[in-house]
């Protein structure tokens, strides 16, 4: 995956990437039309499709909401990238399909930049400075929770193979 980075701080809760006034609904979309509204009002106007979010520490913290994950996935980021995610953020991250890498050097990778994920090499490469960066790879379950779009695709995946395999 490869987009133009969207840079935020330190510390950035799910009230801040989806604000509790909008958890009246859980649909996808509408919740994206609200993504990084405190943040950054102007962010679903200016950020496109396959973005990516590069954040400092602890991105995620706050309640526990599957919202935040679900609403940055279905305004169109592809990734995010921090030194640190809050643990019940990174589960329902993956959960919901939306990749998330944890790079100590994410500081160094400036809003506007374009970088590359290559997940299986577990590389981020900064194009825009030609840097590359190494991460730990994502376990293999979880790279399959991303490739199926989340955890409930990859479980009808599984019960519609166990279902065939029955047969």
């Amino acid at each position: 995956m490869q987009g133009k980075v969207w840079k935020f701080g330190d510390n950035i809760d799910t009230d801040l990437i989806i604000a509790a006034r909008y958890l009246n609904t859980s649909e996808p979309s509408e919740l994206a039309k609200h993504v990084m509204e405190d943040a950054d009002p102007e962010f679903v106007s200016k950020m496109n499709k396959g973005d990516i979010i590069v954040a400092g520490e602890n991105f995620g913290c706050g309640s526990s909401r599957e919202h935040a994950p679900i609403a940055l996935k279905s305004a169109g980021i592809s990734a995010i990238i921090a030194p640190t995610f809050a643990r019940i953020f990174y589960r329902n991250a993956f959960n919901m399909g939306l990749p998330i890498f944890e790079l100590e050097e994410a500081i160094e990778i400036d809003e506007g930049d374009t970088v590359r994920i290559d997940m299986d090499a577990g590389e981020v490469i900064n194009v825009s400075q030609a840097k590359t960066y190494k991460f730990s790879p994502i376990p293999e379950f979880m790279q399959e929770l991303v490739d199926a779009g989340g955890l409930i695709e990859f479980a009808k995946k599984e019960i519609a193979q166990k279902g065939s395999l029955n047969e």
